[in-house]
């Protein structure tokens, strides 16, 4: 009888990627866009990983559905413009590569849960040499966004794999909340943009601080589902 099937499902910005930089620069342009002066980068931060429209209605609640849209656009157009010019900068985290290859070796399936478009995230796996890496890739194009568990269940689908088989990794609090809510285990990763204890908070099962911490973790959460 085969061995069941496992997934490690991790998060895009934050986890995989550190791209605050990017992402700030993109949104104070599109808010200069529309006259809405500068939003507060810690704040921008804050709402990486959730759907685009969410997080602007988050950021700017007095905005109206329209004018709300008209800033997306613009956000997506001022960071397609870095992608285009060379300037977007999303370097991998330390580790991360040697963290798939571990648990690669270890026979477990590898998927992506992001806030990213798909357009968005396959730039960014294609650039780092990691498409071919991953089975499954859900983004905030799909449907419902984080921290609903709709991207859990389309990946578990999609690999094949039982729901006592994944393991979600992320650096936010709706990364932990979704896990949370697909009632899967979740691993936090203490490099991106949520403090530690707010993904304690939201139901990390374990905490890493860095890269070549990821795979004995997962492993580990792996485990103690099946025990």
């Amino acid at each position: 009888m085969a061995a069941p099937l496992r997934l490690a499902l991790f998060d895009c910005d934050g986890t995989l990627v550190d791209s605050q930089h990017a992402i700030v620069d993109s949104m104070t342009k599109a808010w200069r866009d529309h006259g809405l002066g500068v939003p507060d980068a810690g704040a921008v931060r804050r709402m990486v990983g959730l759907p685009l429209q969410q997080a602007i209605g988050t950021l700017a609640p007095h905005l109206d559905a329209e004018t709300a849209l008209e800033v997306a656009d613009s956000y997506r157009d001022h960071f397609f413009d870095l992608r285009r010019t060379g300037a977007l900068e999303e370097p991998l985290f330390p580790g991360i590569v040697e963290a798939l290859d571990a648990l690669e070796r270890a026979g477990v399936l590898l998927g992506v849960a992001t806030g990213k478009s798909r357009r968005g995230l396959l730039a960014v796996l294609e650039r780092h040499g990691l498409r071919v890496r991953f089975v499954t890739l859900q983004t905030s194009d799909d449907g419902p966004g984080k921290p609903h568990p709709d991207m859990v269940y389309r990946a578990l689908s999609e690999s094949g794999v039982e729901r006592g088989g994944v393991v979600m990794i992320g650096d936010t609090t709706y990364d932990m909340q979704m896990a949370r809510n697909a009632r899967i285990a979740a691993l936090g990763v203490s490099w991106g943009y949520h403090a530690v204890a707010e993904l304690r908070a939201a139901g990390a099962g374990r905490i890493v601080d860095a890269g070549e911490e990821i795979a004995p973790a997962v492993l580990a959460l792996l485990d103690e589902q099946v025990s």
